[in-house]
């Protein structure tokens, strides 16, 4: 996806979101001090609660994306790893 140069409102569903996390090793308090997100805001986009804010969508896949997440759509969205990230985990 890219998130951060496309210049498009990112398309990520919650499913996506945990499954980042996970690859990169990192807890929602580490993904919430990487991105500027609040933790609480975090555990409800996880859940599908509400509607998420468009710049919300974007903080958390620009982070996910340095730690090395790609993001992939389109018929079938998912995660991968696109390389691993010494800083993973912490």
């Amino acid at each position: 996806m890219n998130a951060s140069l496309s210049g498009r409102k990112p398309a990520v569903i919650p499913a996506q979101v945990r499954a980042a996390r996970a690859l990169v090793g990192w807890s929602r308090i580490r993904l919430s001090e990487a991105c500027g997100v609040p933790v609480r805001t975090l555990d409800r986009l996880e859940k599908g609660e509400g509607a998420p804010q468009q710049r919300t969508i974007l903080a958390i896949c620009i982070a996910l994306e340095a730690a090395g997440v790609e993001f992939t759509n389109g018929d079938a969205p998912g995660v991968r790893l696109t390389r691993q990230n010494p800083a993973a985990g912490q």
